[in-house]
């Protein structure tokens, strides 16, 4: 990329951008050239964003608030090419997952705009029993005093605004730091936040090395909570220092596709290409991906020729290239760890039908088919587009145990036409979310998400689940004659 189409971008903090000496590059996966800078913020400029944060008392009505957030939607839509642009340059997924994910923004903000018109308060009569009084018992949800955000790398832009949007209408002051990796779309989204007309004050960027900021965004005494999602290691270490600050941790998955052995050859087919889908969309850059294909052993020889047709024929390469189905993963550190564990699956029994080789952050859908079930590839979570069949027996109860057997508990699929089993699955997996005949990760951006285990505290994500996390009850009473 020449010098000039270079970004090189402020933090913003209080209505200012804000550089610094020191910055962070920013690189494009698919080349590891630099395509951008940001500041090298320290604590102090997270200090300084949480005390203009916790210091602004927002003033916004309903109205205002669904205003801003249907015209930053709007502003989204029409700055689609724009942002799809930078999320494949940061992130090197392609193009068409680029544009995916500016279409899945869009509705977290219509689904805001829409939630800040709802007054949700309660009413509660108090003449109700023997002890009765002439009163009534409202309530009232009300902003903290700030928010910290603190994001990952894998959606910059629908990750952020799950973040925002909800704050804004809720009339809270958030301050966010995005990953070093991909801070710039976090900026890009600010500003048309600004412009849709958000005060400043409510939604701030610092950006940075974790070492020199990431405390402060976890321990600043203005912080009333958190919202964190990445991964594990980070997310127990934050529950520990944030102590007793309020905290949305969004953690790693592990999620299954189960195909159970009820499935005629069509059902198999579209079992294959949910399974294909849910294992490479967004390079497999998602928690809620399909990490392991638990199929059943009678059904297994017809479902994965399926599989490996569907994946032979995703045309993976340049992220640019509108054609192109699968980029880049995040860097080529990350691709030769997930190759790696497939080559160790492959020392302990698994077959390699399918791998045309990577290339630095370019990491091919690789099919392997006999993973034993508890090989590292599938234990951990693998964050790459690696198709993993695990052949299951011809029993529901054992599928429920090898599902439920790794740390994590965030999502997953289920394919089956029988109701009984369908339920079955439903109460028996140790998850956030089962899905009948769809991906893990199928979700609408205002339902209920989030997981168990170590995928999560267990504190939902989603629009309305989100607005009630940032608000805190007041009940008031008055009297109230009959």
């Amino acid at each position: 990329m020449s010098k000039d189409h270079i970004r090189h971008e402020g933090m913003r903090i209080g209505g200012e951008i804000v550089f610094t000496d020191d910055v962070v590059p920013v690189k494009y996966p698919y080349t590891d050239e630099v395509i951008g800078t940001v500041p090298a913020g320290q604590a102090e400029h997270a200090r300084r964003a949480f005390d203009i944060a916790a210091n602004y008392k927002s003033k916004l009505s309903r109205y205002e608030r669904s205003q801003i957030l249907q015209r930053a939607g709007e502003l989204i839509g029409e700055r689609r090419e724009f942002l799809a642009k930078w999320l494949v340059l940061e992130l090197g997924i392609c193009h068409q997952h680029a544009i995916y994910e500016t279409k899945r923004a869009q509705d977290v903000y219509q689904f805001a705009a829409a939630q800040a018109l709802n007054d949700d308060g309660e009413i509660f009569s108090c003449d109700l029993t023997h002890n009765g009084k002439e009163r009534k018992i409202f309530t009232k949800r009300e902003p903290v005093r700030a928010i910290s955000a603190i994001t990952p790398f894998n959606h910059p832009l629908n990750m952020v605004s799950h973040k925002i949007a909800p704050s804004i209408a809720t009339n809270n002051c958030m301050v966010c730091k995005p990953t070093e990796l991909t801070p710039l779309t976090a900026i890009a989204l600010a500003d048309i936040l600004y412009e849709a007309g958000l005060p400043p004050e409510m939604f701030q960027v610092v950006t940075g090395w974790p070492q020199d900021i990431g405390e402060e965004m976890i321990v600043n005494e203005n912080i009333d909570i958190i919202t964190f999602t990445g991964g594990v290691p980070v997310g127990k270490m934050i529950a520990e220092k944030a102590s007793y600050k309020r905290q949305a941790l969004e953690l790693g998955g592990n999620d299954p596709l189960i195909v159970c052995n009820d499935l005629r050859d069509v059902d198999l087919d579209k079992a294959a290409t949910i399974a294909v889908a849910g294992a490479t969309g967004n390079s497999g850059q998602r928690c809620t991906a399909i990490k392991r294909i638990l199929v059943q052993e009678s059904v297994a020889d017809k479902f994965v020729p399926l599989v490996l047709e569907k994946a032979k024929k995703i045309k993976f390469g340049d992220p640019q290239d509108p054609d192109t189905e699968l980029g880049c993963v995040i860097h080529a550190q990350a691709a030769e760890l997930f190759e790696k564990r497939v080559f160790m699956a492959e020392k302990d029994g698994a077959e390699i039908l399918y791998h045309p080789g990577r290339d630095g952050a370019l990491l091919p859908p690789i099919v392997v088919d006999h993973v034993p079930h508890d090989s590292e590839l599938v234990m951990e979570e693998t964050f790459g587009p690696i198709i993993p069949i695990v052949r299951v027996p011809d029993d529901d109860d054992e599928v429920m145990r090898i599902s439920n057997s790794t740390q994590f508990g965030l999502s997953s699929g289920v394919c089956t036409n029988d109701l009984n089993r369908a339920i079955a699955f439903i109460n028996g997996l140790d998850v956030g979310t089962c899905n009948i005949w769809e991906q893990p990760g199928y979700r609408i951006e205002t339902s209920p998400f989030g997981g168990i285990k170590d995928s999560g505290n267990a504190v939902k994500e989603g629009v309305t689940e989100a607005m009630k996390f940032f608000t805190n009850v007041k009940t008031y009473s008055l009297p109230w004659p009959n």
